[in-house]
């Protein structure tokens, strides 16, 4: 069996992104993974019956592991891969690559479905987005 590949989106490291030393300001890891999230979510599809639902997902804690430093020109994949699990919250993980391969920082995300009239978050996350029609096997590479 071979492993698939998670989904991917190209971004250009752009000279305006950059802090004082050069590269990648650290808070652009953070909009970098929340591209490649939406993105993710606009392919999969599904989204306009979650609107209709009134359901939103929501980003409950994200984290940053800084591996290689980017500059400005530098293009990178940046990955992005669902997993759910049994609770009311799933992880959306992301990969940021380098175009040589490189493994430029590492980002996990936690999030939830928030029902917006109730202001809360419903329970099986898998399953509301198997309901909206999203593509379970684009958004995560653990679907069969």
């Amino acid at each position: 069996m071979t492993e698939r590949e998670p989904f991917r989106t190209r971004i250009k490291v752009r000279h305006y992104e950059l802090d004082t030393l050069g590269h990648l300001n650290h808070a652009v890891y953070h909009s970098y993974g929340e591209v490649s999230r939406l993105e993710l979510l606009e392919a999969a599809g599904g989204l306009e019956n979650f609107v209709k639902a009134k359901l939103a997902s929501v980003l409950l804690e994200t984290h940053v592991v800084f591996r290689r430093e980017l500059r400005a020109g530098d293009e990178v994949d940046v990955t992005c891969d669902v997993k759910f699990g049994s609770g009311k919250t799933f992880s959306m993980d992301s990969n940021i690559f380098k175009a040589d391969g490189t493994l430029a920082a590492e980002i996990t995300c936690t999030l939830g479905l928030m029902d917006l009239e109730r202001r809360k978050l419903v329970a099986d996350p898998r399953g509301k987005f198997e309901a909206a029609g999203a593509d379970l096997k684009l958004l995560s590479t653990s679907e069969g």
